[in-house]
This record gives structure tokens, sequence and C-alpha cells, in this order.
């Protein structure tokens, strides 16, 4: 065997292309090309002046490998995006192909790139991506699903087991933790539990069955902290009066199957709004970056901020709506800093902190009606309506290139 050299050469559908090794290193290591390094990111062996044959797109090819190269796209008019799209899946380099077509996540430059239809159909309640931007969601009455956030195609289905058997469940709140495990309030079974999966390999790796008179298969809303290591679970839009002494706001402990800490009948609490008579309702909450610092919003989109260990504090509402028209789908995300909270068919974005939070911006004109719950991961944002499960995704375009 000869000298090996850092160049390597491919032919790809006949056609002859040379590169180096620094340049194919700007893949992933989960890509195609990552496979022909070792963990130190240096060159497998091989034999001298060999050539890898792969029977693919040359033209494709060559728009990938100058994306590796430059970290630039550039696509000549007889690429269909569509077949540029599929020739990335197949060489692992999605990811690169995305970011550079889109930048990083900004509010203030966000655009609708896609609206998609779930195949096949499909009752959704709700939709969360993770943080690679893999979107998965839940249904009234089949379960928990992984989906191409492309073409809505099901990708895997998670199940519930019981001596080897499965067992029907209706899944409700869904969210991802870091570790790639997907946690979800499931209804419909003995006990009523929050239950985790591995997101690969769709094993069933854990559960937390309903305790200390909470029902957590209602759970409506639940969020992995990965700072305090808990699991935050909410119940709140109870559509009855009497059901309202079953909401709840709690941390889980899932190390040792413990409550930290837990905040009922919130949704009770209501006081005089300053823009309008009358009383309003809690009817989600979400964690902000501090473990027992909650954000509730009630059904006008009016703001407040709440100590989850504090029992006797009342609500202050930080009001916004200017009229008293109920919102039909209120929901709320905590990122970057910023509040997004649904209303109709827009999400409105709020920036500030402690009680000055301002309006900064309107996402709208996604298809689809009513957003019927949002989530953000992998740099984009995904909008799931009312519609005929129509999902719409944001995202922010790169840089232009000067």
């Amino acid at each position: 065997m000869g000298k090996q050299s850092d160049k390597i050469r491919f032919n790809v559908g006949g056609k002859i292309f040379e590169t180096t090794a620094t340049t194919l290193a700007s893949a992933n290591k989960s890509s195609m090309f990552g496979a022909m390094f070792d963990d130190e990111w240096n060159l497998q062996p091989r034999e001298v002046n060999e050539e890898y044959f792969i029977d693919r797109n040359p033209d494709c090819f060559s728009v990938l490998l100058d994306l590796l190269r430059t970290g630039k796209l550039h696509v000549p008019p007889n690429v269909p995006e569509k077949l540029l799209y599929n020739e990335a899946l197949f060489y692992g380099l999605l990811d690169n192909l995305r970011s550079a077509k889109w930048g990083r996540f900004d509010v203030n430059h966000l655009e609708v790139t896609s609206s998609v239809r779930c195949r096949p159909p499909r009752d959704w309640s709700a939709i969360r991506a993770s943080p690679d931007g893999v979107i998965s969601s839940s249904h009234v009455a089949g379960g928990i699903g992984l989906f191409s956030s492309s073409t809505g195609d099901l990708r895997h289905r998670y199940q519930l087991y019981e001596s080897d058997k499965v067992r029907g469940f209706s899944a409700g709140a869904l969210c991802f933790n870091s570790a790639g495990k997907i946690f979800a309030s499931c209804s419909g079974t003995k006990n009523g539990e929050i239950a985790v999966w591995d997101q690969v390999t769709g094993k069933l790796f854990d559960y937390f069955e309903t305790s200390g008179g909470l029902f957590l298969g209602g759970s409506e809303n639940i969020q992995w902290l990965n700072e305090s290591n808990c699991l935050f679970v909410s119940k709140l839009d109870s559509s009855y009066s009497w059901q309202r002494e079953k909401d709840y706001i709690s941390l889980l402990d899932f190390r040792d199957k413990s409550i930290l800490c837990s905040r009922t009948s919130l949704s009770m609490q209501h006081i005089i709004s300053t823009n309008y008579k009358g009383t309003c309702s809690v009817v989600d909450a979400i964690p902000t970056n501090e473990s027992y610092s909650i954000c509730v919003v009630d059904e006008y989109e009016n703001l407040d901020f709440v100590d989850l260990r504090n029992t006797g504090e009342s609500i202050r509402w930080n009001s916004k709506s200017q009229r008293g028209i109920e919102n039909k789908y209120p929901k709320l995300t905590f990122h970057g800093g910023q509040l997004f909270c649904s209303k109709d068919d827009k999400i409105s974005v709020n920036s500030g902190g402690l009680d000055q939070w301002v309006l900064t911006s309107v996402l709208e004109r996604s298809q689809g009606g009513s957003i019927r719950d949002f989530s953000i991961g992998g740099d984009r944002l995904f909008a799931l309506h009312s519609d005929e499960n129509v999902f719409g995704v944001w995202e922010t375009p790169s840089a232009p290139i000067i």
C-alpha cells in the first residue's frame, strides 16, 4: 500500500470529482462522508488513488460538494429543488442544506416556508419539535406518531405495552428532552400516566403513574426542564366550573417519582381585568428559565408570572387584550427570552422581562385556520392548525450572498 493522500476521488454517475478530507469533514458525523473518518476525524485507511463509485445524480453531488467546500448554496437552474433535497437526504446532508438556505431562528425575519398536510389524516391534538427539528404529534385516540416535517408522512408509532400486549391509549401533551426521549401524557389506561420513550428505538423507557391526587394522564401541557432535571406538567383548560378543582400545575422528579411542588385549582383564582368587566381564568402555563417561575395566560391573552412555590400568591394580569373576545386555542411558548402566544390564526411575540412585556411582532399568513398548538425546535417554528391536520413551517432565510 502506498502513502495515503489527503485527496479523495469520487465517481458519481460516471462523472469524476476530486476533493479533500478537510472539505468532507464539514459534513455531519452521521452522514455518508462522516463514515469515512474515525472518531478523531482522521480518514479511514484506503488504497492510494482509490476511487469511490456512487450511482447517483452528478449535478446534485456537485452542488452538495460545493456546499461543503464553501458553506454557501449555489443551485443552477437545471437542478430541481425537490431532487436536490432527496439527494441531500441520501448523503445525510439535509441539515447542511437547510442551514445554508435558512438561517438561525430569528423571530423578526421568520417566513412561512411550507404548509404540510399529515398523511394519513389524523385527529392531531398537539405537535412538538425536538431540538434537531424532528416533529412528533399526539392524537385524540391514535397514540403518538413521529412524522416527517417536510412531507407529513408517518415514520414511527409509539406504543404502550402490558404483559407483552399493546395497550390502547389516548395521547395528550408531549415533549422532547435533549437526550432523545419523548414524554407524553396517556389517558385511557388503568392508572393514567406520563410515559417516556426512546425517540430512536421507540422502546418504552419509563413512566410516572398518577400520584398525589393528580390525574397525570390528563395533563394538557408538559415540558422537560434540562437545568433542574424535572418535568413540568399542567392541566388548566377544563370546560366546566365543577372540573376546575381538578386543575393543577406541578413539577415532577422522575428519579424518585416524587412531586417537587404543585399548585392546584389555579384557574379558580379570578380577578377583574383593567380592560373589561368580568372574570378570567388561567388556560395555559409554561415554565421560564427559572424552574419555579411560571408564565400564565388567560382566555383573552393577558399574561402574568407566578411563583409555583407561593400557593398564596394571587394573579395580577399584565393586560394585553383591548376587547373581551375569548381566544379559542390560547397556547404559550417561552423561547430565547421571548414569549410566544397563539391567538386564532396568529402568534404574538412579546419581549421584555419581569412585569414589562411588550408586543414586538406578530406571525401570521399561515394557512389552515386557527392555530391549535405550536412548537419551536431545530431553528424552526411548527404551527398545528385546526383545519384538516395542516401544520405550517416557519423558518429564517439565510443572509444574502454579497
